[in-house]
């Protein structure tokens, strides 16, 4: 098991900051556009994933992690 699961700024953070900001546009629009939106969005948080699963991290975790820093922080 690893020993250190923090959040490094890098690999995957530009994917995640597009990530949150689609799904927070596509809930001020209505209909099937929301949707594929939103699935876009979640699409992007594939590349951050795969990073945390080659790195041998738990990727859920490691998304939760990030996904809370990127709602914390605005950008910029």
């Amino acid at each position: 098991s690893l020993q250190n699961d923090s959040v490094v700024a890098g690999g995957g953070a530009i994917e995640m900051e597009l990530s949150k900001y689609l799904r927070d546009y596509s809930r001020t629009i209505p209909g099937k556009q929301q949707l594929l939106i939103g699935a876009y969005a979640k699409a992007l948080e594939i590349i951050p994933r795969q990073l945390c699963d080659n790195a041998g991290f738990d990727a859920t975790n490691i998304l939760n992690k990030l996904r809370a820093k990127h709602a914390q922080v605005g950008p910029g």
